[in-house]
């Protein structure tokens, strides 16, 4: 068995979109939307397969600040200890959140973490080699 998904509710659809499309090197498909729901949604896809729903409704407008119960972090393996300084740098560059800047973890990994434009936790990641 594997994931196949992640969801994200989000305010702003186009934003969240275009926000993993530019930073993760991932494609998109077609926007759906349910007129009569009134939802939308786009799957943003990762290397390998990994997937993030990214999903709006107009009634769901309660934004995450920080930590709470529900879904803590994901993370995005970015293969190497050089895209995960990248990475973090050019975010911070752009006004987004560094919450923690890289360093080698106990467990033995080496990341960052940054929120994206809601305020979701995302841990950029290479495995120690």
């Amino acid at each position: 068995m594997r994931i196949d998904h992640i969801a994200i509710w989000t305010i702003d659809l186009e934003k969240e979109k275009n926000f993993f499309m530019k930073y993760f090197e991932c494609s998109v498909n077609e926007k759906y939307v349910n007129v009569k729901k009134q939802f939308s949604s786009y799957f943003i896809t990762f290397e390998g397969g990994a997937r993030i729903e990214l999903m709006n409704r107009p009634d769901i407008k309660t934004e995450r600040r920080g930590e709470a119960v529900g879904l803590a972090h994901f993370t995005v393996d970015t293969g190497s200890r050089e895209k995960v300084e990248n990475i973090t740098a050019i975010l911070e560059n752009d006004g987004f959140r560094v919450v923690s800047r890289p360093r080698i973890t106990g467990d033995g990994y080496y990341e960052s973490v940054v929120l994206d434009p809601e305020g979701n936790i995302i841990e950029l990641m290479s495995k120690l080699l």
